[in-house]
């Protein structure tokens, strides 16, 4: 038996149209030559086709025929996921500044009313006035001193929230919503790899 190869496939890598894939772009090939490990992954794969559109699953098992073909003295090694997930990125379309204004508007008075036909559902309004008068025993229809700091209270518990000022990030810990959009890209990667490009991965399997 000869010298011991561990490959550990990528989870998902994103390529150019019409680009050559080779075991590197998709694994990482560790041997104790290292100048075989880099020869190892200049090894071909793939060439991305039109008709692939935009998903190709590269499974490992195409990774290790590879390899062996280039030498059946190896003893390959495979650790990690067993299928990576190869996205094709086209040029991405440019778009207006007042496309980009006009969608930024429809956000803000959407997220606007949402807040204001809770706040009505709930009664807000009330609340503060009863609040008010609780701790001053006076009767007001505004009582300013309770609603604007519940109003800047409520912009900075949504920046906290995000976790984001601007394209800053606060702190290091994932905001709720970046964990559920991971959660849901890994719902999305393991439907890819269960259900669609079947044609796909039955014609990289038969090369």
């Amino acid at each position: 038996m000869g010298e011991t190869v561990f490959i550990k496939l990528r989870h998902r890598v994103q390529v150019k149209p019409n680009a050559a894939i080779t075991v590197g772009d998709v694994a990482q090939v560790m041997a104790t030559d290292s100048g075989m490990a880099k020869q190892l992954q200049t090894i071909p794969l793939y060439q991305i086709q039109p008709s692939d559109k935009n998903i190709v699953i590269i499974d490992v098992m195409k990774v290790v025929r590879a390899v062996l073909q280039a030498d059946r003295s190896l003893d390959v090694q495979t650790v990690g996921p067993s299928q990576t997930i190869i996205e094709v990125v086209y040029e991405k379309r440019r778009f207006s500044t007042a496309y980009f204004l006009l969608i930024w508007l429809l956000l803000f008075v959407g997220s606007a009313m949402a807040i204001m036909n809770f706040h009505e559902d709930v009664s807000m309004q009330q609340v503060h006035q009863h609040l008010y008068e609780i701790i001053t025993g006076k009767k007001v229809d505004k009582p300013l001193l309770l609603q604007i700091p519940y109003s800047l209270g409520l912009g900075i518990g949504m920046i906290l929230f995000f976790n984001y000022v601007f394209r800053k990030r606060i702190n290091e810990e994932p905001s709720p919503l970046e964990v559920e959009m991971f959660n849901y890209q890994q719902s999305i990667d393991q439907y890819v790899i269960l259900h669609e490009n079947k044609e796909s991965m039955r014609k990289i399997d038969d090369d």
